[in-house]
């Protein structure tokens, strides 16, 4: 049974996998408050921003985890649409989109719009406040230079550093398995067990479970 959100719901979290990729887009709210983000929005544009107002949500920020084009594809039509602002970690500013452009071509899939200029740069230990809400700004590279996790409310959104059962790859320029490791453990496994982990992509799992049984950190003991 995958895990769900604890504190009697007063956490919206909707999860949509969109695109080619499969990538999750998670749509944040506060359930008092009716405000919210939305976290990654990879792709279908449509089906985010239809969703949005199923949910009654107003959207105030956009946050992206990394700069990788599964994860950015649609940002820049919520974007206009919601005239949210837009959050990533300084690290990625100067990687938005020209190389993962590249990527699209090659793989025959259709370009999308470069996203106007982030209107905040993130840095680690920042808090995001959306309504009554708060979540901290965890830096967690090796997936990507300035790779984020976003943790509160008894949650982390892992972004593609952490997932059900593996961790994000490292072949890709700019990545190092060693600072991927090094974060998994310095930031999200000294989180308690019963955090909720949803990742970038695949089913949501926590702490405890990863620490117990992912495989790929058995080589380094938490």
């Amino acid at each position: 049974m995958n895990p769900t959100v604890p504190e009697n719901r007063a956490v919206v979290v909707e999860t949509l996998v969109v695109g080619p990729f499969a990538t999750n887009c998670y749509i944040v709210g506060s359930s008092s408050t009716e405000q919210g983000m939305i976290i990654d929005p990879g792709a279908e544009a449509a089906t985010i921003l239809r969703t949005v107002r199923q949910l009654g949500l107003s959207i105030s920020l956009i946050v992206i985890t990394h700069a990788h084009i599964d994860h950015v594809g649609a940002l820049r039509a919520v974007q206009e649409k919601t005239r949210a602002r837009f959050a990533l970690h300084e690290a990625e500013k100067g990687l938005m989109l020209a190389a993962p452009m590249r990527m699209l071509t090659a793989l025959g899939l259709t370009p999308v719009k470069s996203p106007h200029k982030a209107d905040r740069l993130l840095r680690d230990g920042d808090r995001i406040d959306v309504g009554d809400l708060s979540f901290g700004v965890l830096h967690t590279p090796g997936h990507s230079s300035g790779g984020i996790s976003l943790s509160g409310h008894g949650v982390v959104f892992s972004g593609d550093t952490l997932f059900n059962s593996g961790i994000g790859r490292t072949d890709f320029p700019r990545c190092s398995h060693e600072r991927l490791i090094e974060s998994i453990h310095r930031k999200l496994m000294v989180l308690p067990d019963e955090t909720v982990v949803y990742p970038g992509h695949g089913p949501p799992t926590t702490i405890g479970d990863e620490r117990r049984d992912n495989p790929f950190l058995r080589e380094y003991p938490c």
